[in-house]
């Protein structure tokens, strides 16, 4: 037998997966120097007083509200950024290794519409769909994280699923809530920050404006060392620049505001950076989920998040279509495999139908599926002796089949990637089976779900903790 990896080779370039990047060394160094400038010369407006008084107890000229960064003291707070995080899951199992370019994927939260799964309905969104939410991302392989939006969801999410969480949050009065729930189930507050099982996410949506409850909740996050996702939302050509760098550059700045009073909080405190990077459709003078400058933008903000060494979160599968169709499809892969490609840490949306509106259970089972093929993808061709089969080319010889040969048995089932919902029956097989659409399996699998998963059950002592958290919280309304 042949072994060539024992020849010795100059200047052999090994690439493992496929290679995709948007933006050069160079230019993102280019749109870190742009957000330094804004910092230095605009400023940005701050709603906190807790944010205020830190800012300038450490280098910030602040002048009323208004707070301009000497680019040093924004320069020294991203080196004191870890450049990696590790999310366990409820049980305390280390899950999401936030680092290098490895992804994970999950829903968003926050939508004031569901595409209900049972009556095909869109209605308003209820406190039980949290619960559907954490049994669905409970079942699916490819969904690594659950979400939702508040107290309430948090204890749902965590009564209903073992994964992760992303809970998002707009005040310091929740996040305190949500420390006490979690230190209920984790059993103290030194395992919460030992293996945290939640990350909070809080979210700015006014260009170069901190808001006061997402600035706050970071400083709650920094100060009790629980993983904080900073983000914010930017459309190019309405609350962004009508260009695409302007757009990068000034969610940059935004982040980094959000950064910087997190870390003047607790340096080394563990942070995400991120947020929804899109365009505004002039047209329909809608915000877009689905736009290629979508998937180009978050593409190209990752690539700077890791110039930076600082974890990255962007959304992704999420469409602006109203309906589980051929554009609902088409917007969620690019999106997946643009976020998948570029190596996002976090990507969240894949239940995001119009425009950020509405969530769909049914999106999140097909994304599912889709993420399977992205991930299928991202392995690349790996080139060794063993999958190159030169020997058993040679053994099989001209005019033979591989099907029965040992090498084939070994390694098909690792190489290629086997659908769950994708149909590939042949014609007179498909109708047999009742000419069912992708739509149709789709939902069928979304009901299977629902009427049949069983999460892992949370101990009793624990869930009458959280139960005693939420009658508490309820006597304060």
């Amino acid at each position: 037998m042949t072994n060539k990896s024992l020849y010795v080779q100059a200047n052999y370039e090994v690439n493992r997966t496929p290679q995709f990047k948007v933006l050069s060394n160079d230019q993102c160094e280019e749109a870190y120097l742009g957000a330094l400038e804004i910092l230095e010369r605009t400023g940005v407006e701050i709603d906190s007083a807790e944010a205020l008084r830190l800012f300038q107890d450490n280098g910030g000229w602040v002048d009323g509200n208004r707070v301009r960064f000497p680019s040093a003291v924004i320069e020294r707070l991203v080196k004191n950024v870890p450049c990696r995080l590790v999310i366990s899951n409820r049980t305390g199992k280390r899950t999401l290794f936030l680092e290098a370019q490895n992804i994970y994927l999950g829903p968003g939260s926050g939508q004031s519409f569901v595409l209900d799964p049972l009556t095909g309905e869109r209605r308003a969104f209820q406190n039980s769909d949290d619960e559907k939410t954490a049994l669905v991302c409970d079942a699916l392989s490819n969904i690594d994280f659950a979400a939702g939006q508040g107290v309430y969801a948090f204890a749902d999410l965590v009564k209903n699923t073992v994964k992760p969480i992303i809970v998002q949050v707009s005040t310091v009065e929740q996040c305190t809530d949500i420390m006490d729930i979690a230190v209920a189930v984790a059993g103290s507050k030194e395992a919460v920050e030992r293996n945290p099982f939640f990350m909070l996410r809080v979210e700015s949506t006014a260009p170069l404006k901190g808001a006061g409850g997402a600035i706050d909740a970071a400083i709650f996050a920094g100060k009790n060392q629980i993983p904080v996702i900073y983000s914010t939302q930017a459309f190019s050509g309405d609350t962004a620049p009508g260009t695409m760098a302007g757009s990068l550059v000034l969610v940059l700045a935004d982040c980094l505001v959000g950064l910087a009073a997190h870390q003047l909080t607790k340096p080394g405190a563990p942070i995400v950076m991120g947020g929804l990077i899109s365009a505004l459709d002039k047209g329909t003078n809608t915000r877009s989920y689905g736009s290629p400058e979508h998937g180009l933008l978050s593409s190209a903000f990752v690539d700077v998040c890791r110039y930076l060494h600082i974890p990255s979160f962007v959304m992704g599968g999420c469409t602006d279509a109203k309906a589980i169709d051929a554009q609902g499809s088409v917007e969620a892969v690019f999106s997946l495999l643009s976020g998948g490609l570029s190596g996002a840490n976090l990507i969240q949306g894949c239940n995001i139908v119009e425009s950020g509106n509405t969530a769909s259970l049914d999106l999140l089972v097909m994304n599912n599926e889709i993420i399977g093929m992205v991930k299928r993808v991202l392995k690349g061709i790996p080139a060794t002796d063993e999958t190159m089969a030169v020997d058993v080319i040679d053994e099989v010889g001209p005019g033979g089949h591989f099907l029965g040969a040992e090498h084939t048995l070994t390694n098909f089932r690792g190489e290629t990637w086997w659908p769950s919902l994708l149909n590939r029956n042949r014609y007179d097989d498909w109708v047999a089976g009742g000419k069912k659409t992708l739509s149709k399996r789709v939902n069928e699998k979304t009901q299977n779900i629902l009427h049949t998963h069983q999460p892992e059950p949370l101990p009793e002592d624990r869930l009458a903790g959280i139960n005693k958290i939420l009658a508490a919280l309820k006597s304060r309304a």
